[in-house]
């Protein structure tokens, strides 16, 4: 093989299939990088993504919250334990004596999308509702935060708040209830 058509062919070039084959690696290990700081601006834990016969998966570890405590929220009609926050177990029977009214008289407040519960504005801040305080359609009850925004939950009803279900920082889901008020 002649000379000319040696060095006009890359493939064929003395150290350019090497050059070439780190370079590609160079480039896939900037995309990896720019991936994993996607999946960090968007809160993502992890991420897999196929083309053709490639595939990827990423997955971050999360940084755990130190709990207090866990609460088990006993499902209505339910005469399970309940592990409150000192971890002593108590038994709730439905209609008990901390509710006066039957839980089928309370409108419930549910999340409307995934994400994490804030009762507070910010840390410092004191809480949007607390029990027993009045409420009107447009009064907002707590943030809950999905991907970096922090969206407000309004009561959407008249009354007075005659539960709180969940705990400031705690991971909610599509249609949990979050709140339960009393209808004037």
């Amino acid at each position: 093989m002649p000379f000319e058509e040696v060095t006009n062919r890359p493939e064929l070039r003395l150290g350019t299939g090497k050059d070439a084959a780190m370079a590609e690696k160079d480039a896939d290990l900037e995309k990896i990088k720019k991936l994993i700081e996607i999946m960090k601006q968007n809160g993502l834990v992890e991420v897999e993504i196929k083309h053709g016969d490639d595939k990827i998966f990423l997955k971050r570890s999360q940084p755990q919250a130190p709990q207090v405590g866990i609460t088990a929220v006993p499902i209505i009609g339910s005469t399970e334990s309940v592990v409150g926050p000192a971890g002593a177990e108590q038994a709730e029977a439905p209609g008990g004596p901390s509710s006066p009214r039957s839980a089928e008289d309370l409108v419930e407040i549910k999340s409307p999308i995934v994400g994490t519960f804030y009762a507070t504005p910010s840390p410092d801040s004191e809480p949007y509702v607390e029990l027993g305080a009045q409420v009107e359609p447009q009064t907002v009850v707590c943030v809950v935060e999905a991907m970096k925004v922090m969206n407000e939950i309004k009561a959407e009803t008249i009354g007075a708040i005659a539960e709180i279900l969940v705990t400031n920082g705690q991971a909610v889901e599509y249609g949990q209830v979050l709140f339960r008020v009393r209808p004037d």
